[in-house]
């Protein structure tokens, strides 16, 4: 990968293991559905401006549906039974794995055996800090944010298909998909379903979380992650979410108080190894070519 694309993947990492941290604020004033419809109600806004992306609407629709309604809606109701922001960071990232064993099925993009190494160093990271949760996580949790994953990376792959499309363009009009299901779950779902109402009671502090998730943990970070998936293999790029978790552990423990001692570190570490395993040996062939 080229320098500023490894650039934009940790930058991408970043912003989505802050989106933990905001997620947990904004479920203060937004139930799971209404999060997930005001979510990309925000995210949609670029779509006003910009031009459908040439695919075909089943496609579009399909890709919307896992990528980000089927992801987002689980993960929200995960942290509804408890599912603690450090610890959605570290489950969230077996779309990784997910992403990997589907693209080799579906697209024959089989990853190397370095890349294999990398990703086992990075899955006992994930093992390791997953290993330090108590009481805190329930199986239905843990279940619903294992389902978010796996919706996620089946997204992956099918964003993989599109080839040169925008994904700015992309992002934005995927993003008219999850509103209409997530407030037909709200429906069903909360005693007060309408979105307005809790908007006008809505903490500042929610609001914000809110916007962040939609303009720059969607619309800037999705549009950067479908570029990258577009330009390089499937296990290349997905490895690079392995750093959303160091930033969500680290940043649940400041913000929340999440327990956070040192065999959570040792598994962040484990995870940067991994990536490192995974990316160091292309810049090093990169930077002897640059030096003959």
């Amino acid at each position: 990968m080229k320098p500023a694309d490894v650039a934009l993947a940790v930058l991408t990492s970043v912003i989505w293991g802050i989106a933990f941290i905001a997620t947990k604020i904004a479920l203060e004033s937004f139930s799971p559905p209404q999060l997930t419809a005001l979510r990309f109600l925000i995210a949609c806004l670029p779509a006003l401006l910009l031009p459908r992306p040439r695919m075909p609407w089943p496609l579009l629709i399909l890709i919307g549906l896992t990528l980000f309604t089927g992801q987002f809606l689980l993960l929200f109701f995960a942290f509804a039974e408890g599912l603690p922001p450090g610890v959605a960071s570290v489950t969230q990232q077996m779309q990784a794995f997910f992403t990997i064993v589907l693209a080799a099925v579906f697209l024959g993009d089989v990853p190397t055996v370095r890349q294999g190494v990398g990703m086992a160093v990075a899955l006992v990271g994930l093992i390791v800090i997953g290993s330090t949760v108590d009481g805190q996580l329930t199986a239905l949790g843990l279940g619903l944010a294992i389902g978010g994953a796996l919706s996620w990376a089946i997204g992956n792959v099918l964003v993989k298909r599109t080839g040169g499309t925008s994904m700015f363009a992309l992002t934005a009009w995927l993003s008219l998909v999850p509103p209409i299901p997530a407030l037909a779950v709200a429906a069903v779902y909360d005693q007060q379903p309408f979105l307005v109402p809790q908007l006008l009671h809505a903490s500042w502090a929610s609001l914000v979380a809110a916007l962040y998730l939609g303009a720059i943990a969607t619309t800037l970070a999705y549009a950067i992650w479908g570029r990258l998936l577009a330009r390089y293999s499937a296990a290349l790029v997905a490895p690079f979410a392995l750093i959303a978790p160091c930033v969500g552990v680290a940043g649940s423990a400041l913000v929340f108080g999440e327990a956070f001692g040192a065999v959570r570190s040792v598994g962040m570490l484990f995870i940067l190894v991994g990536l490192a395993v995974i990316v160091w040996p292309i810049r090093c062939k990169a930077f002897m070519r640059g030096k003959s």
